[in-house]
């Protein structure tokens, strides 16, 4: 890590339909195109189902016409990362990351928080796609983003739209 990084990390529901995924692209596009006009050059994903992986695939795109920017999967235990390489989607994204830090050699029930924490502490804004419930790992990070005082930007998905 450089001393010029400027760390932006994701957070969000890994239950969203092809719909809600497909409506969210844009939305969180623009929200990395965002972080990159503001300085930011270096993307956490936590490579759950759902948003992280969504936001890995915006960033990996963008990291083409860019190669300033980095991408980072944060894979909470070992075991985890040779399940997503056998997915041919998945081991593309992490052919296109910059680096893949497994943060723990077994699972163990708190392995995802602990790679929440790991990004949030990282990181100096936090993209959440966030419906608002007040339970799960994507409310806790949220709580945790801003205890933590980082730059919380909220995309609510579409079932959360008026």
């Amino acid at each position: 890590m450089t001393m010029t990084e400027k760390i932006c990390c994701v957070t969000g529901h890994r239950d969203l339909s092809e719909d809600e995924m497909e409506l969210l692209r844009p939305r969180l596009a623009t929200e990395v195109e965002q972080a990159v006009a503001a300085g930011f050059n270096c993307f956490l994903s936590g490579f759950a189902e759902g948003a992280d992986l969504l936001f890995a695939e915006i960033v990996a795109r963008m990291k083409r016409d860019n190669p300033k920017l980095r991408l980072e999967a944060a894979i909470p235990y070992r075991g985890r990362d040779a399940r997503l390489m056998e997915q041919p989607g998945t081991r593309a994204l992490l052919h296109a990351c910059d680096s893949v830090a497994v943060l723990r050699e077994a699972f163990t029930p708190d392995v995802f928080m602990a790679r929440n924490r790991y990004m949030v502490e990282r990181s100096e804004r936090v993209i959440a796609v966030y419906d608002g419930r007040a339970r799960g790992g994507t409310a806790a990070t949220v709580r945790m983003a801003r205890e933590l005082k980082r730059e919380l930007r909220i995309i609510r998905p579409a079932r959360c739209q008026t």
